[in-house]
């Protein structure tokens, strides 16, 4: 059996994980993020005390609009350029619960494609930095009669050849 230091060590991924939501594009600019705080408010526990689980896409949510806001590519912009980017695929790994009142940060993380999609992983840390969730989207470029796009608009183009330049950091 070969030593330790020459088993090459497995991709790394969101926390908990071993294999990553995307794997990493040779040669792509560093992933956009952004990370928003909140607090667990009582309409969002079920009776047992805890985040009902269907709330999450809304907390990813909530990081993903911040996301588009910091970078200039939220949903104004795609329908600015008449591209409507619905959601395609949505995945939640639930991890610790959140109850009512506790504190927590939701990190969106959003990965470089050239393809017409958003790729965009998240984090939910719990005041103490405990990760709570994690999970990830895929959003879908469309034109303007909701047909799939095959290669991203020239407006998304312009933005991945800023965010390439360093020009989004």
């Amino acid at each position: 059996m070969p030593p330790a230091s020459a088993i090459p060590s497995p991709p790394s991924g969101p926390p908990g994980r071993r294999k990553p939501y995307f794997p990493p594009v040779p040669g792509a600019p560093p992933p956009l993020r952004v990370t928003v705080s909140r607090l667990v408010r009582f309409e969002e526990v079920d009776l047992l005390g805890i985040v009902w689980h269907g709330r999450y896409a809304s907390y990813f949510e909530d990081a993903r609009v911040a996301l588009g806001q910091r970078y200039g590519i939220g949903y104004e912009t795609f329908r600015e350029h008449l591209t409507p980017v619905p959601i395609k695929q949505m995945y939640v790994d639930y991890r610790l619960p959140l109850r009512y009142g506790d504190e927590f940060t939701i990190e969106a993380i959003m990965h470089f494609t050239e393809a017409a999609r958003l790729n965009t992983e998240f984090i939910i840390r719990t005041a103490t930095g405990e990760v709570a969730t994690t999970g990830y989207s895929v959003q879908l470029m469309l034109d303007r009669d909701f047909q799939l796009l095959v290669t991203p608009p020239p407006f998304f183009l312009e933005i991945c050849r800023r965010w390439q330049a360093g020009e989004l950091a």
